[in-house]
């Protein structure tokens, strides 16, 4: 073997590709399709699970964590909460072990001053991160621990280049001028490289703020008017690391572990006793690997995105083969041909390294556009699961893993589904070939079995995919049939924020109030309510309660919802009992709640609980509470749509200590929703213009709740519809070959008498044997796979009859329709043309 004889190989297949575009377009289609989705996905787990921060020695780092069984209790104020400032601080300066550690996390602060709030994600960061990091930057400088200082001001701002491309035009001339972060001016000192997005995978931050920065720029974060770096209850920083040349973590974590008890005693937070002070004392420390960023996504997609990659792999194992049953076609059509070159003194060996190039280039080719597919699948991906309140960023440049990937994939697919054709057409006797009835040699009969194989081989697959697409399909329909116990439509979230306002502590009740009344007025709302904590929206409050008196094993963990008057008429929740909070349920009045039917059957309070009393275990802000019942709530969900119901207590917020210089409401409306938010700007700049707002639509929300499970239903779906349809292709071209190979037969029947519905009952018996023998593979395939999903299931069980049951019926149903055709072509076949043929 040369490069002569392989390029001779090479244009010789090239133009037989040429010569056959039908099957040159349904054979790269296929591939195209198969290869594609397999390195979408792939490339998309490569991002989130796989791929290492673009810092120096990525694999260096590591992240700091608070091992706990017991959970840990306060306020969290992002995803990322993991320790406190005081923690922070205490850490920093007692840690040996550490050669650097820096502590960050993430908000998003606001751009404009005053009107609609347009959001930047910043990331809070301790001054010596960038260098930690070793990231440098492209203009100015980044922030040094020169920055980061317990009364620094409104300190200097380092900007991110695609923030500095966006909103800047990539203007060089940026260093020095003042960007405002909630209403602040800082000014801009340095300008991070394209390549570093932050520490968080999916997400890139615009701007980076040294921690102290807080202090000024979110004055009252949380808690009336204390920054989080005066909470020592508020949970809000991530904390990184590089361990000391020689230092294992095992050696660091025992290390931190020594100076633990010391630490939590000094930063436990005044007034915490009993139980919840010893499970604080009793936190320790554990590290984890940090190389691939902190994520989120990575925990929620991580299991999803491996079952797609699964169900991906089985649409193109299905594509193979199909495309090996077109080889052993067009191996069929080429008998002679192969015979002649065998006859004249071609080697076996030749003649299938030949078939065998027509393969790769195939699969090459398949490749090159399988890539061209992928990343528009991949872009399509990431449009798919970002939300409205969280832009999706990941690096999807290919790198070499996914150079890898996706030749990998092709070497398959050409081996799949270009040896096995090549070996066969290869084993015939020129003898044989040279036959003028050479279909019905033993040769034929052996091709025509591997064609049985591979059509089995691909019902069963594609039954496999039919069925975890309709559990997928019908997990989602479950979930959205659940009673949330909320209207979902029609509903406005709305955060309005007047801390540049500065209204006095003393009069933010009565501005609240008075804002309420005018968002009321507005024509077309129907009503309008305060609601500090939002069903759907990721944030809550969770307390221990029992009924005074009884012993420490009755206590209930509960979740809170401060919401003010109207609450439950906005929010279309149903009263059973009692009355909604009213405008005299204030500071000064008898404390109340309503709770909800979980709360009652958990607590033992009996049908109507209205007028009896709960205690409520003692805040950071509050002693223990003693709460009368004033109504009865139907149950609703908290978080999500999946969760069992929680016990909710609904707690005034006029009552409420947690009490932030800014007001969030409910609210309905039938009118369109560009026209009451349009009113409601308009509104609240007549009482002030500096008063910020921010919009979601509550419908939105809990859509973005169900992210993974529209993604698995579409996906799947999709990949679903694929393999029937190419198993439905490759039902097709082996009922026409056999259709083909016994025309002779045919031909012989009919002219004994045989009519045409008895030779369409014969074909159909053929092709109920394919689809039967496929649909019983299919079924232990089914059910064995179903498994790995079985967490992504809601209301249904991985081994689902009524599920299976459609699967094997949708697919039958497509399979039998698929024969149909050739069936009544055979039956239509003149008996004397059929046998002169012969």
């Amino acid at each position: 073997m040369n490069l002569e004889t392989l390029w001779q190989d090479f244009r010789h297949g090239l133009r037989l590709l040429r010569l056959n575009p039908g099957f040159t377009t349904v054979a790269l289609l296929s591939l195209a399709l198969g290869i594609g989705a397999n390195t979408a996905i792939f490339q998309l787990l490569d991002a989130v699970r796989l791929r290492m921060l673009p810092v120096k020695n990525p694999q260096e780092l590591v992240e700091l964590r608070i091992d706990s069984k017991t959970g840990r209790s306060g306020s969290f104020v992002n995803g990322y909460s993991q320790f406190t400032y005081a923690q922070w601080k205490a850490l920093r300066s007692r840690q040996q072990v550490f050669s650097d550690l820096f502590a960050w996390g993430p908000e998003r602060l606001n751009l404009v001053s005053g009107g609609e709030v347009r959001n930047a994600d910043a990331l809070w960061v301790s001054g010596n991160a960038f260098n930690a990091l070793g990231v440098q930057p492209i203009l100015g400088r980044v922030l040094s621990p020169a920055d980061d200082y317990r009364g620094c001001g409104l300190p200097g701002a380092v900007i991110s280049y695609s923030f500095w491309q966006r909103e800047y035009g990539g203007d060089p001339g940026i260093i020095g001028r003042k960007l405002s972060l909630n209403s602040h001016p800082l000014e801009i000192i340095g300008v991070t490289p394209a390549s570093f997005y932050g520490m968080i995978v999916g997400r890139s931050f615009d701007v980076a703020v040294p921690l102290c920065g807080q202090a000024a720029i979110n004055p009252a974060a949380v808690n009336g008017d204390s920054s989080v770096l005066d909470v020592p209850y508020v949970w809000w920083l991530s904390i990184m690391g590089r361990l000391k040349p020689g230092v294992s973590i095992a050696q660091a974590t025992a290390q931190l572990n020594s100076i633990a008890p010391g630490i939590f005693h000094d930063t436990m937070p005044a007034g915490w006793a009993g139980d919840r002070a010893k499970e604080y004392l009793s936190f320790r420390f554990k590290m984890l690997p940090a190389g691939n960023g902190a994520s989120n996504l990575r925990e929620d997609y991580s299991t999803p995105l491996w079952v797609l990659l699964g169900i991906a792999g089985l649409v193109l194992l299905i594509a193979c083969a199909n495309l090996a049953n077109l080889m052993l076609a067009r191996a069929s059509t080429r008998e002679r041909e192969i015979a002649v070159r065998l006859a004249v003194g071609a080697s076996r060996a030749r003649i299938t390294r030949q078939l065998l190039t027509e393969s790769l280039l195939l699969a090459s080719v398949g490749a090159v556009l399988g890539f061209v597919v992928a990343q528009w699948a991949s872009r399509f991906l990431i449009t798919f699961l970002a939300t409205d309140q969280q832009t999706l960023f990941l690096n999807l440049k290919p790198d070499w893993s996914i150079l890898a990937f996706t030749a990998g994939v092709a070497m398959l697919t050409c081996i799949l589904f270009g040896l096995a054709p090549a070996l066969q057409a290869t084993r015939i006797s020129p003898q044989a070939a040279m036959k003028a009835g050479s279909r019905s040699v033993a040769g034929g009969r052996e091709r025509f079995s591997i064609r049985r194989v591979l059509v089995v081989s691909q019902v069963a697959m594609s039954l496999t995919l039919l069925f975890g697409a309709l559990l997928f399909a019908r997990t989602l329909r479950n979930v959205l049939s659940v009673d949330a116990g909320f209207q979902e439509t029609g509903i406005l979230v709305t955060q309005v924020d007047f801390t540049q306002v500065n209204v006095p502590i003393s009069n933010r009740d009565e501005y609240r109030r008075q804002i309420m009344e005018r968002i009321r007025a507005i024509p077309g709302v129907d009503s309008a309510a305060e609601a500090e904590i939002v069903p759907m929206s990721g944030n809550g409050i969770g307390n221990s309660v029992w009924i005074p008196g009884t012993d420490q094993s009755k206590h209930v963990d509960s979740a809170f919802s401060i919401v003010g008057p109207q609450y439950f008429k906005t929010i279309g929740t149903p009263l059973l009992a009692g009355r909604d909070f009213k405008e005299t349920d204030t500071a000064t009045s008898p404390v109340v709640a309503v709770v909800n039917e979980t709360f009652v059957k958990k607590l033992g309070l009996g049908p109507n609980p209205v007028g009896k009393v709960f205690r409520r275990e003692a805040t950071s802000h509050e002693p223990e509470v003693d709460f009368q019942i004033v109504g009865l709530a139907k149950d609703t969900k908290y978080f999500d749509l999946r969760e069992k119901n929680w016990a909710i207590a609904y707690l005034p917020a006029a009552q409420s200590h947690l009490r932030d210089p800014g007001i969030q409401f409910v609210l309905r409306s039938a009118a369109p929703m560009a026209s009451i938010t349009s009113q409601i700007k308009s509104t609240i700049a007549e009482v002030n213009p500096a008063i910020e707002i921010n919009f979601q639509s509550f419908q939105r929300m809990i859509g973005d709740s169900l992210l993974q499970e529209r993604l698995m239903a579409t996906l799947s779906g999709f990949f679903g519809f694929l393999a029937a349809l190419l198993a439905t292709v490759g039902l097709y071209g082996v009922i026409s070959y056999m259709v083909v190979r016994r025309t002779s037969e045919i031909g012989i029947r009919m002219a004994l008498g045989a009519d045409r519905a008895g030779i369409i009952a014969m074909i159909l018996r053929e092709a109920g044997a394919l689809l039967g023998g496929g649909i019983v593979v299919g079924a232990i395939l089914s059910l064995a796979s179903a498994r790995t999903a079985k967490s992504l299931l809601y209301g249904l069980t991985s081994y689902d009859p009524i599920t299976l049951m459609a699967a094997v019926l949708l697919l039958a149903a497509v399979t039998v329709s698929a024969s149909l055709l050739p069936a009544r072509r055979a039956s239509h076949l003149d008996p004397m043309v059929a046998l002169r043929e012969e």
